[in-house]
């Protein structure tokens, strides 16, 4: 897990960038953990309990956001901006630790490739996050955070596809109640993936906003 004490040694003009990228990390380190338990499925519950606490890492680096904005007056980007993009950055470890929590949830026992598919999805979403997010500090980086935007943009375009093929073979061969309730559930868990990627596509936006306001 990453060291949230380490916080306190940054100096206060960098307190916010340094505080958004460990946050950043954060989430691609709960990605990395998420598509290993799709790939692999195993170890589930311990790590199900390994994203938990990834997810309260980024609890933390959001408490401490807020609270190095209430104790600053002048900001490195606008404060309604800060506090946006913490929130929407929260959302996308707190998805990711709902899908591995979920999945241990149900016993499933069996992944299935678009389960894959949808952890590699959110994978690159959250490696696009970390490589964009040190963008913020410098103006001139304007460009490509645009360019990293419309990258998080087109995976969730991605998932919206995954869904859909998900919904139109989700029931295929299943005649017996076993199988319509293991098919029920991953629906669900379809869903939530997909929902994970909509966090994600916010971080996009509220990227892009900041990138065309300071331009």
């Amino acid at each position: 897990m990453l060291a949230i004490s380490r916080i306190r040694l940054v100096p206060q003009n960098d307190r916010f960038f340094d505080l958004f990228n460990l946050g950043a990390r954060n989430t691609l380190e709960g990605a990395k953990v998420l598509a290993d338990l799709l790939d692999s499925f195993e170890d589930i519950e311990r790590k199900a309990r390994r994203l938990k606490d990834i997810e309260h890492s980024g609890d933390e680096i959001t408490h401490a956001v807020l609270g190095a904005l209430n104790r600053t007056f002048i900001t490195p980007l606008d404060r309604e901006d800060i506090t946006h993009l913490s929130a929407v950055m929260d959302d996308v470890i707190d998805w990711i630790e709902h899908v591995a929590h979920r999945v241990w949830l149900y016993r499933l026992t069996e992944v299935t490739p678009l389960a894959r598919r949808f952890g590699q999805v959110i994978l690159e979403q959250a490696d696009q996050i970390a490589r964009a997010i040190p963008l913020l500090e410098d103006k001139r980086n304007a460009d490509d955070l645009q360019h990293a935007a419309r990258e998080i943009h087109r995976l969730e375009n991605e998932a919206d596809d995954l869904l859909a093929e998900a919904v139109a073979t989700l029931y295929d061969g299943a005649t017996a109640v076993p199988q319509l309730v293991q098919a029920i559930r991953w629906g669900d868990l379809y869903q939530l993936m997909e929902e994970t990627t909509d966090k994600a596509e916010n971080v996009a936006i509220a990227l892009s906003n900041i990138a065309l306001k300071n331009a």
